[in-house]
């Protein structure tokens, strides 16, 4: 049995996998700029939706997290965005931000509606020039394309210029890119997004064997980071930062704001399968959590979460098969994983 058999994984357009966007309530939108490669990634939840958030990785770079705290007053957010760019592209953001004010959207506060956008960042400097990266325009294109229809996968939107495996340098890398899956247990639907951009490698969870990761110095081996590690092979520079995998989760279940960090928390299990290492000290791992409230009924909070950790280790490595290879003038050569496969690596 796959990952993609558990717990009825469905949906459209996008194999037996399903997409977020089979959560009702939810739109998708990417923007991608091919010139470095960047871009970011709307979620758009315009009927507000009830958010939570994990952070496990060690340099994290985001926006609004702290009003997320189940402690803190506001209930319902209006938009997720994911972005490459590092913390230059939390700027994706006010785009966004703009763009709902236009409409309407946002939490009521006297005379103004303030829409409530959530963040995260990816760094994807690495590839091609840094000084190109999301901004406010490109979080209003995103918007502008979102639909309710499963989104477009690999190397789009907030994945555009994710790699993994770079405990080495760029140059031993593989490509990552965005992935997504949905999960349908006790009559609710549990989605997950997610753009992988890891220190570490992807890892089939069946076999603990690397998919996408670390390459040998000839570039035609995966050569498994944390067994390399464990042999005593570490990095010559040791630079925090510079990776991050980041995504959300979202169901039509009615969940609190506490329910909601709990959904995010168990989520990152799914990172735990098929990242190898994660949550490191060169990554910012971040994984909300959605409730849209859609769905009348009541699913056990364990199966819930047992949900969202299949969902996001689907999205995961669907995000690495769905990728295209990196090459071009001022580019460093990152090979898919179907392009290194196709040309005889092992």
């Amino acid at each position: 049995m796959g990952l993609s058999d558990i717990g009825g994984a469905h949906g459209p357009g996008t194999g037996t996998a399903g997409a977020i966007t089979d959560v009702a309530g939810l739109r998708v939108g990417h923007f991608t700029d091919m010139r470095r490669p960047t871009g970011c990634t709307v979620v758009l939840a315009e009927g507000g939706a009830v958010c939570g958030v994990d952070v496990r990785g060690a340099a994290p770079g985001t926006r609004e997290t702290d009003l997320l705290d189940p402690v803190n007053a506001i209930e319902r957010v209006h938009a997720i965005v994911l972005a490459g760019g590092s913390a230059f592209g939390l700027d994706a953001a006010s785009g966004v931000v703009a763009w709902l004010e236009e409409r309407g959207i946002g939490h009521p506060v006297g005379p103004a509606r303030v829409p409530i956008v959530p963040a995260a960042i990816l760094f994807d400097l690495w590839v091609g020039d840094p000084g190109i990266r999301p901004d406010a325009r490109a979080g209003r294109a995103a918007c502008e394309a979102a639909t309710d229809v499963p989104p477009a996968e690999g190397s789009v939107g907030a994945g555009a210029g994710a790699t993994v495996g770079k405990l080495w340098g760029i140059g031993r890398a593989m490509k990552g890119g965005i992935g997504t899956a949905s999960v349908r247990i006790g009559g609710a639907t549990v989605g997950a997004l997610v753009a992988v951009n890891a220190i570490g490698d992807v890892i089939d969870p069946s076999t603990g064997r690397p998919i996408a990761g670390a390459r040998d110095a000839d570039g035609t081996r995966r050569v498994g980071t944390t067994a390399r590690l464990l042999a005593g092979d570490l990095p010559p520079v040791l630079q925090a930062g510079g990776a991050t995998t980041i995504g959300l989760v979202a169901t039509d279940a009615a969940l609190t704001k506490a329910e909601c960090r709990r959904l995010a928390q168990s989520a990152h299990d799914g990172l735990a399968r098929t990242i190898d290492p994660v949550h490191t000290t060169f990554d910012g791992d971040t994984l909300f959590a959605l409730s849209t409230g859609r769905s009348p009924v009541r699913v056990h909070p364990v199966a819930l979460g047992a949900a969202a950790a299949a969902a996001t280790a689907i999205a995961v490595l669907r995000a690495v098969r769905a990728a295209r290879g990196l090459s071009g003038t001022g580019l460093p050569r990152v090979p898919s994983v179907d392009e290194f496969e196709r040309e005889g690596g092992r």
